[in-house]
């Protein structure tokens, strides 16, 4: 074998040595690409059997992105009868942080440092522009950086809205335009304003007692009318949220709020303000009483033309303790303590009002004092608070038994002063106003001198049927279903004919013994002073929707006939006969016909000797047109020098010779164009107070026996 062969020969085996290993190479990578391709069958064959899944998962996240928010409602507006808005809902502005976005605003670049410089210029310009905390807004946005919805800040108003934004746009241009470099990374984001409503009272404290007032969402009303036609005032909310169409695309829809329905009220602005100057005065002056209040009312259809008491507040901020000193707010406290304790210790034994002390401090009673006085201070004297009416009842013991044919205007009674009663075990002397006597009356002159032993007599001849009979027609005893809060039921304060006694009948007569609300003896009167007919009390007139399109016409509605007209006749001319020459003097406006009659009711318990004064008129005495209806409770003096309705007459006076004017009717011999109305007709605070000297005219309840436990919460 040559050389060059043996040569070739050895060169072969290294060739053979590779195609082995090509071969290897070749089989792995075959191998290779099928386990690829099985991989891709498997994960095809994954992706197949839950496709529908994988795909909800996918649009799931993209659908919350889209942040899904409440448009508010607007909650109804409130008017007087003549167009006076007294409560409105203001467009108000929420500011809404977005620490989501500021996050993702400032970016990171490669090296670590941020691409935007976003958190620290929006916490500088917010802070700046609200003048708000700016470590508080630090650590709501560092400590929620993962959410697009946080609210900072509410009751934006329009203009600091749009002023914030105007100053957003210009410090960002700024930022943009800046030829440094650090201040061209800077830009205010992830701030923006949601709509909302805030509730307002033009007129503050005015109608406080028949308004009441709403939560700060509007969507609650507490006291007035505020809480009586919530659901007429609430609108309903609406909605902007996303949703995945068909081609799995995202789109926004908007379900537009629905606005709450507007209140016209039958309250006279210009009447209630006259009515809350003067018991301002009254309260602010001497000698002042505990309480007063007083109610203004169309006596020909029910209408309430003005409504209110002591108890006043400014609905713009009712959370009020009132003027009660520290003492007091601690005495106050010292029940609501005591419950407190018992509701959150229900297995020990409830400490007492003097022991409670030792488990409150003096801070923690005055703060339950406070929370007693703000709803003290919120609570309508008028429908909520029962009392024992007095001598305004006695017109109702003569109409029933002159309905009846039991008597007539010219039966005589002989008063000596009092009259003696006796179960066979007890014996009680009640006495007349005149604890003299005042001789032979007839039934007119036992109206006008307020006379309790005619009274006692002619129930005594009516009997317990038929005085029980007329009380339920004349409305006490019952609902009157007023269209506000809260009504008291006195249904347990009055006597059935089955369970009124000769002594209970006797006290009935004059508005002893039993309990009655203020609204209860409007609404009576109402009825005797317009013929006979007992019409619902109420204070809305008519309902519009949003559009001002009129929904409902709240009108009078005639409950029942009381009396008959020559009934109603008698008494209208008997109670302008007390104003003239009787009890009711002190009532006499000037340039008007009025009648009227006086109450003095002694309280329980009768040894405290305290008293509740009213007075009950109307004018003109012809045409009636105006019903006002006044009670003084505990006037500021001792014993029975406290016992004179002349303090309530007075107060009657001067409102009614202001609020005459206000319906049209003008003092004799005075024309429409030559009337001046005196100034001030809506409170202002800082009036100053005035002190005026009253006409005392005789207390007209004589000692009774305590034989009702009834309450007088006024």
């Amino acid at each position: 074998m040559s050389k060059s062969q043996s040569s070739n020969n050895k060169k072969a085996k290294p060739f053979e040595l590779g195609g082995i290993r090509s071969a290897k190479l070749t089989v792995f990578l075959v191998a290779v690409v099928l386990a690829l391709a099985g991989l891709l069958i498997k994960v095809y064959s994954i992706q197949n059997e839950n496709q529908d899944a994988y795909n909800k998962k996918v649009l799931s996240q993209r659908q919350s992105e889209y942040v899904s928010k409440t448009i508010p409602s607007r909650r109804g507006d409130i008017y007087d009868r003549n167009g006076n808005r007294l409560a409105t809902s203001e467009k108000v502005y929420i500011l809404i942080l977005d620490p989501a976005q500021m996050t993702q605003a400032e970016g990171v670049n490669a090296d670590g440092t941020k691409t935007r410089n976003v958190i620290a210029p929006t916490i500088e310009a917010v802070s700046e522009y609200f003048g708000t905390d700016a470590s508080e807004l630090r650590k709501i946005i560092e400590g929620n950086p993962t959410s697009s919805y946080v609210r900072f800040l509410k009751d934006v108003s329009y203009d600091d809205r749009q002023g914030f934004l105007d100053y957003q746009a210009e410090k960002n241009a700024d930022y943009q335009a800046s030829a440094d470099a650090s201040e061209k990374k800077k830009k205010i984001s992830g701030v923006w304003f949601e709509d909302n409503y805030k509730r307002s009272y033009p007129y503050g404290s005015l109608g406080c007692n028949v308004i009441g007032f709403a939560s700060s969402d509007g969507t609650s009303g507490t006291g007035g009318v505020e809480q009586y036609y919530n659901d007429t005032l609430c609108g309903l909310n609406g909605r902007e949220y996303g949703y995945l169409n068909d081609d799995a695309n995202l789109e926004k829809v908007i379900k537009s709020a629905e606005n709450g329905n507007t209140l016209i009220l039958t309250i006279d602005s210009g009447i209630q303000g006259i009515v809350e100057k003067y018991l301002k005065e009254w309260k602010n002056g001497e000698p002042g009483s505990k309480s007063a209040a007083c109610i203004v009312m169309n006596p020909n259809n029910g209408e309430v033309l003005a409504m209110a008491s002591t108890n006043s507040f400014d609905l713009n901020n009712p959370a009020t303790s009132g003027d009660y000193t520290e003492d007091e707010l601690y005495s106050m406290g010292l029940m609501p303590a005591v419950s407190d304790y018992k509701s959150k210790h229900p297995d020990e034994i409830t400490p007492s009002k003097a022991q409670i002390a030792d488990y409150y401090t003096r801070d923690e009673i005055i703060a339950f004092g406070k929370s007693n006085a703000m709803y003290k201070i919120w609570r309508n004297i008028c429908v909520s608070d029962t009392y024992e009416p007095g001598s305004t009842q006695k017109i109702f013991t003569v109409a029933g038994a002159m309905e009846e044919g039991i008597i007539s205007p010219h039966d005589e009674f002989n008063c000596e002063g009092h009259i003696q009663l006796t179960d066979g075990v007890n014996t009680w002397k009640i006495n007349c106003v005149n604890r003299n006597g005042h001789g032979v009356l007839d039934v007119t002159e036992g109206i006008k001198k307020s006379c309790n032993v005619v009274m006692m007599n002619i129930a005594f001849m009516e009997k317990a049927e038929t005085f029980v009979k007329y009380e339920k027609i004349f409305g006490f005893g019952e609902y009157t279903g007023i269209d506000l809060p809260a009504e008291a039921d006195t249904s347990s304060l009055s006597f059935s004919d089955e369970s009124i006694g000769r002594t209970q009948l006797a006290t009935n007569s004059f508005g002893q013994n039993y309990n009655c609300t203020m609204i209860q003896m409007a609404a009576a009167y109402a009825s005797v002073i317009n013929g006979g007919n007992y019409y619902q009390p109420h204070v809305v007139k008519q309902i519009l929707n949003s559009d001002g399109t009129l929904i409902r016409e709240t009108g009078s509605t005639l409950v029942r006939e009381t009396v008959s007209e020559a009934t109603c006749n008698y008494l209208k001319n008997a109670l302008f006969e007390t104003v003239e020459s009787g009890t009711g003097s002190a009532a006499a406006v000037k340039g008007y016909t009025v009648g009227g009659k006086t109450g003095t009711a002694q309280k329980l318990p009768r040894s405290a000797r305290t008293y509740v004064v009213s007075f009950c008129g109307f004018a003109p005495v012809d045409d009636p047109a105006l019903l006002c209806y006044v009670i003084v409770d505990e006037p500021a003096l001792p014993g029975e020098e406290a016992a004179h309705s002349s303090f309530a007459s007075g107060i009657f006076s001067k409102i009614m010779a202001e609020a005459l004017p206000q319906v049209g009717i003008y003092p004799e011999g005075t024309l429409a164009a030559d009337y001046r109305a005196p100034e001030a007709d809506i409170p202002v605070e800082g009036t100053e107070n005035v002190t005026d000297e009253y006409i005392e005219g005789d207390a007209e309840d004589g000692e009774i026996p305590d034989i009702l436990t009834g309450r007088t919460d006024l």
